[in-house]
């Protein structure tokens, strides 16, 4: 094994992730046409209803009764990075804010102290398949960040640097998420995540290669920074000439170039590096803290609590269905983007 690759394994789910990342899941749903509640128009009978995780006539209905997606639920300690390539994902929160995103939009919420939120796959399209394909990443709060204010932000598609390279006519292309990859530097992200300082060295890059591509990927400053490669789809990806297995990870050492080689089809990768936070991990379902103690208090407020409640009509809230891409924030300030 190079010296540059320290560990391959098949992936499972949800995918293993380094500190500071919690959980990486990538979803692919062939969703049929929607019905007129945004639905799947076809029957749902043989499902585990409110929690089909199992692929059934190409796609699963997650905690959703009508429409596919994971009703209002809590979170807190911890943020969310939703990372859309194709299809709808409306969000709604306990602090009344709300979006539709999707095909190549990000959302990046930091849950901090605590909110409840849904985020819903409405089946906008009547007359033809509703494809979904998300990534839903979770990444830490460091101890002194787990009870600050909520606060969500979009990286619309058309804003997202892309690094886009052609060898010998084949291309390659890497969407910068978080992070720096040569001059191009991602959006700023949410003001109290760990990514905020670059010292830190948080990166979340999604990366095609055409067949026979090459794309060499910068190291990182500092050796303690963890660096993790999904080979999520495609066949015959090489990483310093090493071919991979399909569906596997691939942690490698993060201080030095990495050079990927597409194979006999398009392949696809999600890159996840950090310098971890080093502190104590006491996850209880949607609840990631530092203490047990701190957990049965969150357990606590969220009952007395709700986190501010939900102030939206359905727990499987979805947005109207003409309208398109849009964030509203708590604050009534609205973005469309451009």
């Amino acid at each position: 094994m190079s010296e540059k690759i320290l560990n391959i394994e098949p992936m499972q789910f949800p995918w293993r992730t380094q500190d500071p990342f919690l959980f990486c899941a990538h979803h692919r749903d062939e969703y049929p046409k929607g019905n007129e509640n945004h639905g799947p128009a076809v029957s749902l009978s043989g499902r585990n209803m409110g929690a089909d995780f199992t692929i059934k006539d190409g796609f699963r209905m997650y905690h959703g009764m009508t429409v596919p997606g994971f009703p209002s639920h809590p979170h807190r300690g911890f943020e969310t990075v939703t990372i859309t390539k194709e299809g709808t994902v409306d969000h709604s929160d306990s602090m009344g804010a709300a979006g539709r995103f999707g095909d190549g939009d990000v959302q990046w919420m930091t849950a901090g102290k605590g909110v409840q939120h849904s985020e819903m796959f409405p089946l906008l399209h009547q007359d033809q398949e509703n494809t979904l394909e998300i990534f839903q990443i979770w990444l830490n709060l460091p101890a002194k960040s787990k009870m600050v204010e909520p606060y969500f932000s979009m990286f619309w598609h058309e804003r997202i640097p892309v690094v886009a390279q052609t060898v010998d006519g084949a291309k390659s292309e890497l969407r910068v998420i978080a992070g720096a990859f040569g001059d191009q530097q991602a959006l700023t992200p949410a003001p109290d995540s760990w990514a905020a300082d670059d010292q830190h060295e948080v990166a979340i890059w999604t990366i095609k290669l055409e067949p026979n591509a090459k794309l060499v990927l910068p190291g990182a400053q500092s050796a303690e920074a963890n660096r993790t490669l999904y080979f999520y789809q495609g066949t015959g990806l090489k990483i310093e000439g090493r071919e991979i297995n399909d569906y596997h990870l691939v942690d490698v050492d993060s201080t030095t170039e990495l050079t990927l080689e597409g194979g006999s089809s398009d392949c696809y990768v999600l890159l996840l590096q950090g310098k971890p936070l080093h502190e104590p991990v006491v996850q209880h379902g949607p609840f990631v803290m530092n203490t047990h103690e701190q957990i049965h208090q969150t357990m606590l407020e969220y009952g007395r609590t709700q986190f501010g409640g939900w102030p939206w009509p359905k727990s499987e809230q979805v947005h109207d269905p003409m309208r398109g891409r849009f964030a509203q924030h708590a604050d009534g300030r609205e973005e469309i983007p451009s």
